[in-house]
């Protein structure tokens, strides 16, 4: 069978029709061409008429050749797809079906020279992307398919491009067979078919006849998701909510058909319902099914098909080692922490893996319990630990450093008092004490963040501290960055050594400045912070009272959020090398914890960063008069009398020796 020996005329031989306009044309211009006496009109006619005739003429021939091609080609396809049961097509490259087999006929009537989009549009939702899509592949692979869902099931499209004459186009109706052996096709189960982002492509009719709407997404349908093979899920139908039975199939190409069992039993598995987060596994660590508590606890991380190991991750070991052993029985029923694959958060799962009774088949279950916030406090507290070590190892150190220090520069000054400004050794002995002194000076900060300096601490008005440290401070910042001081009113005193409490304003305010290459302002802003209830930060516990607020405030380059807890430990600086020790953010937190305060910080990056201490207030205790006995302030204050007997005790033997020599110089017996 062939398209010119049965069907209508095709575009060429219409075309045909359209050309004897043309040879009417030149026809109409030589008879006047013929008529008219002046030779020059008479030439003029008769060449445009023999132009219309020779376009014609030439126009039809290849036409012709066309005609006989196009036939050729028709009647070769008609030879192999004539009487092939699918539905066939031949669609030009403009989407005009040009051919048909007998089953095509059969099934879509006289389609000749309809769009394919046409006879489409009855069998699926959106028959324009399917061709469209197949179209762009089978131009880069010469052939392409894929299956649709339609109103008696699935249809699979197949398609091969033919070059510059178009697409050869296969419809294959699928019965597809469930496990029981019944077929889809006769069941006429509800079912959609939705890609990996929940978008629906397709949908039966039982589907729009149970539900009676036309659903777009998922998230229109479903309550939750992800939804999972073999739940039950409350389905808005035409007659309310019904809880359906769930099947999916999942595709190579990753797009999901979801199959709702209408004659499934309404009521809710009990596992399902149980209180506890439960998962079944294979032996391979396949979740099989997932209760209604699981599937909360996981959200998104459980996709269909996924494994125990795509979940979660073990902290110590990894979950593939762990399945081998619980399926060998040597781990059952014993609690693992492990984390959540989830990169938006930190989650932490406690899962312990059991066999059901009567179990052959090596199958599991997995409980499991949120342990996020057990990890967290575990965290907190390793963290508190850490900065105990931390400051007792700090405070071990600087003690005897500062032993040897203070030996060093003892011995430089006895050195010192042998030799005058003009003597040659003289500059390296200044050099040796002004390093020993440095030195001496990083061992403070070391003692101020153990906690083991000795404070003098007296009641404080902060204002008069900031006043008198405005013009300091003002010079440490330079020219680009600015000071802006904000006095609170009604601030309480405080008790604090103010020597040490100017250093950590000076230190903070300093960072500030670092932090702001290009410039900018320091806020350094005090108030009064009454606190009604205890509360708990950054693993301190702050009671309920009355605080002095002091906030140092920059808009500078901010701390990355995975350094936040480190930046108050000795030697740890955000600061490029060389230009800080890591000592100053370590000496203001021992200062401030050793007077009963807090630091807090807060930071964005790009945004700035600000610190914020909490100091208590002090309040004075109205006590009665109590005569202390106590000797004679002039016996504390009078001096020793020299050539006297000096008992010296001293555990380090260089600073031991340095103090007896110059007790001796003095002319004391030691």
């Amino acid at each position: 069978m062939t398209l010119v020996d049965t069907h209508s005329p095709d575009v060429g031989q219409r075309l045909v029709l359209r050309l004897w306009v043309f040879v009417w044309i030149g026809l109409g211009l030589l008879i006047p061409g013929l008529l008219i006496q002046n030779t020059t009109v008479s030439l003029g006619f008769t060449i445009s008429s023999t132009t219309f005739f020779a376009v014609a003429l030439v126009v039809m021939g290849i036409n012709r050749r066309y005609l006989a091609s196009s036939a050729h080609f028709h009647a070769s396809l008609d030879v192999f797809v004539h009487n092939d049961a699918a539905p066939t097509f031949f669609v030009s490259d403009d989407g005009e079906i040009t051919y048909l087999n007998h089953a095509a006929i059969a099934r879509f009537g006289d389609a000749l020279h309809k769009s394919l989009v046409m006879v489409l549009s009855d069998y699926s939702a959106n028959p324009v992307n399917v061709i469209f899509r197949l179209q762009n592949k089978a131009r880069k692979a010469r052939a392409a398919s894929e299956d649709i869902v339609t109103d008696q099931g699935h249809m699979r499209l197949s398609t091969h491009f033919i070059g510059p004459k178009g697409f050869i186009w296969r419809l294959e109706d699928l019965v597809e067979h469930q496990s029981d052996g019944t077929a889809a096709l006769e069941t006429m189960m509800p079912m959609l078919l939705a890609n990996s982002a929940g978008k629906v492509l397709e949908l039966n009719r039982a589907f729009r006849n149970l539900t009676g709407r036309k659903v777009d997404h998922l998230d229109q349908l479903f309550q939750s998701l992800p939804v999972h093979n073999g739940t039950y899920q409350e389905i808005a139908t035409k007659s309310g909510l019904t809880s359906m039975r769930l099947q999916l199939l999942t595709r190579p190409n990753g797009q999901v058909e979801y199959y709702f069992e209408v004659g499934a039993s309404q009521t809710p598995s009990l596992f399902d319902e149980l209180p506890v987060a439960m998962l079944q596994l294979s032996p391979l660590g396949e979740v099989q099914s997932a209760n209604r508590l699981a599937r909360q606890l996981l959200g998104d991380v459980l996709k269909p098909k996924a494994r125990l190991g795509d979940l979660v991750r073990g902290l110590g070991r990894s979950v593939g080692d762990w399945l081998d052993d619980a399926v060998a029985g040597r781990v059952l029923n014993k609690p693992e922490v492990v984390q959540v694959n989830d990169n938006k958060q930190d989650r932490f799962l406690q899962i312990t893996l059991a066999r059901s009774e009567g179990q052959t088949n090596g199958d599991l279950i997995a409980v499991l319990n949120d342990a996020t916030e057990l990890k967290t406090l575990e965290a907190q507290f390793v963290q508190s630990q850490k900065m105990q070590a931390i400051g007792q190892l700090a405070g071990g150190v600087a003690h005897d450093f500062n032993n040897l220090l203070t030996a060093i520069s003892g011995y430089c000054d006895l050195l010192l008092l042998r030799h005058d400004e003009g003597d040659p050794d003289y500059g390296d002995l200044m050099q040796i004490t002004q390093n020993a002194n440095r030195a001496a000076s990083l061992v403070n900060q070391l003692l101020a963040f153990s906690r083991k300096q000795n404070l003098q601490p007296e009641t404080l008005d902060l204002p008069d501290i900031v006043s008198e440290l405005t013009h300091l401070l003002n010079r440490l910042l330079g020219e680009k960055v600015t000071l802006t001081v904000k006095t609170g009113h009604d601030l309480p005193q405080i008790r604090a050594d103010k020597r040490q409490l100017e250093q950590v304003l000076m230190n903070l305010v300093v960072n500030a400045r670092d932090a702001m290459t290009e410039g900018g302002e320091v806020v350094l802003e005090t108030g009064r912070l009454e606190l009604a209830q205890d509360f708990e930060r950054d693993r301190a516990l702050v009671v309920a009272g009355t605080y002095l607020s002091i906030k140092v405030t920059d808009r500078g380059t901010g701390i990355a959020e995975n350094r936040l807890s480190k930046i108050f430990e000795p030697f740890y600086t955000t600061k490029k090398t060389g230009e800080g020790t890591g000592l100053g953010l370590s000496m203001v937190y021992g200062i401030i914890k050793q007077s009963g305060g807090f630091i807090f910080v807060d930071s964005v990056i790009g945004q700035g960063t600000s610190f914020e201490i909490m100091l208590p207030a002090f309040e004075r205790v109205e006590t009665s008069k109590v005569e202390a006995i106590a000797p004679p302030a002039e016996k504390l204050a009078a001096p020793a009398k020299e050539g006297g007997v000096i008992l010296l005790v001293e555990d380090e033997a260089p600073v031991r020796a340095f103090a007896a020599r110059a007790l001796k110089m003095r002319g004391y017996t030691v």
